[in-house]
């Protein structure tokens, strides 16, 4: 019968080595138990940019990018795209199933609650200069939340941690469509919570002078289907290599554990 293992022989001591085969991984620390001798320290692996390292187990996010395929908590991208809004897709990430109707409506108002930026975040937005790249705008308020919510760094409490979701969900839209302004020049349109998550961040992308802004539905729904394909970004460099979860392991407070994966996904360079 085969076994889930894995045999390796190291030429240089002639010593076989058996190491377990879990989930199609083995542990990178079962590699430094082969040694040259007592003082050696053992092997380690070398996998820049995490090409080929798994950090956790993922029961939220399947990608294969080679076949096409896609899933958040097993339902298909396509079926998802297809059917349902970006904010029903984040319910899903987070809670492991689609909304009801009632769950739905109550995750909504939660998130349309915190759309509003405090104004000292807003003077803060307004300090930086007129050319300043709108990623790095967007890293430093996000970043500058913690001061604004001290308590977020309670990443123990669970009621703590659901509070620092919707406020997140809810204001990154609000700071990105500020950053995008700011680089024009434009005053800073106030989100308008008549409208859905998409169509208030377009309002506060492309409002100009009239009173009440009417997005494009078409627009709309592509600019949903968008944020839904990038809803997760299951194991890769940004969630992985200097990012959320290792933050988060160490108990780093919310917002600056999403500033970090941020920094690391708005990157040019890719080992």
């Amino acid at each position: 019968m085969a076994k889930d293992s894995l045999s390796i022989v190291d030429e240089r001591t002639q010593i076989s080595y058996e190491i377990p085969i879990q989930s199609g991984t083995i542990r990178a620390m079962d590699l430094r138990k082969i040694k040259t001798g007592p003082e050696d320290f053992g092997l380690m692996t070398y996998d820049p940019a995490f090409m080929n390292t798994a950090s956790c187990q993922s029961a939220i996010t399947f990608i294969d990018g080679d076949k096409g395929i896609l899933r958040y908590r097993g339902y298909p991208i396509e079926q998802l795209a297809e059917q349902c809004s970006f904010l029903e897709v984040a319910y899903l990430i987070l809670n492991g199933e689609l909304p009801t109707a009632a769950e739905l409506a109550e995750f909504v108002t939660n998130i349309t609650y915190h759309t509003m930026l405090h104004e000292t975040t807003k003077k803060f937005l307004e300090g930086f200069r007129y050319d300043a790249h709108p990623m790095g705008m967007f890293i430093s308020t996000v970043a500058a939340l913690s001061t604004v919510y001290p308590e977020s760094r309670k990443v123990q409490d669970p009621e703590v941690r659901r509070l620092q979701i919707y406020r997140l969900i809810g204001k990154v839209a609000t700071i990105a469509a500020y950053t995008y302004r700011h680089s024009l020049g434009y005053p800073y349109i106030y989100p308008d919570n008549e409208l859905s998550y998409t169509e208030n961040f377009m309002n506060m992308l492309w409002k100009m002078v009239e009173s009440k802004y009417q997005a494009n539905k078409v627009l709309a729904r592509a600019l949903d289907i968008l944020f839904i394909l990038h809803a997760d970004h299951e194991q890769n460099c940004s969630k992985c290599h200097a990012g959320g979860r290792q933050l988060a392991g160490r108990s780093f407070r919310g917002h600056g554990g999403r500033c970090g994966s941020t920094i690391r996904s708005s990157s040019r360079r890719r080992q």
